[in-house]
């Protein structure tokens, strides 16, 4: 399987939405930089479409395996502009990241601005960090 393999985004319609959701898309979803104060010069955005499965629980880790749907981060998956609009206890996101030639050899920080209660994370398969507690940035 193609794990890039993107599938079609819409939002769902909500009962909360703004005038400015109708601009939302996956290529233009919070480009700026989160934190202005503390710009650093080399950084990459990960909002956008990530794989998205819903799951009754976290046994197996889908390193190997597309996810059935998509997702637009950083929406949470109850909002329509998730693209989701449903509840649930476990999901799983999934993203490919090409990290670029010049960061060889740096120290490479993954920062989420809010998980809702707990995130474990793996990166190629391997376990690299976890966080629980409601809404809290972590890296």
């Amino acid at each position: 399987m193609n794990p890039n393999k993107q599938f079609n985004w819409h939002p769902e319609k909500s009962p909360l939405t703004t005038r400015w959701a109708q601009d939302v898309t996956p290529e233009n979803v919070h480009t700026e930089y989160p934190r202005p104060q503390m710009e650093r010069k080399d950084w990459l955005n990960l909002n956008g479409l990530w794989q998205f499965e819903i799951v009754n629980n976290l046994d197996t880790i889908p390193s190997d395996k597309t996810l059935p749907d998509n997702i637009l981060v950083p929406f949470p998956i109850e909002s329509g502009l998730s693209g989701i609009m449903k509840p649930a206890d476990y999901a799983w996101y999934k993203r490919i990241i090409n990290i670029p030639d010049d960061w060889s050899g740096k120290r490479v920080l993954l920062h989420f601005g809010a998980i809702d209660w707990e995130a474990t994370i793996y990166l190629n398969g391997s376990r690299i960090g976890s966080h629980r507690g409601g809404y809290d940035p972590f890296y």
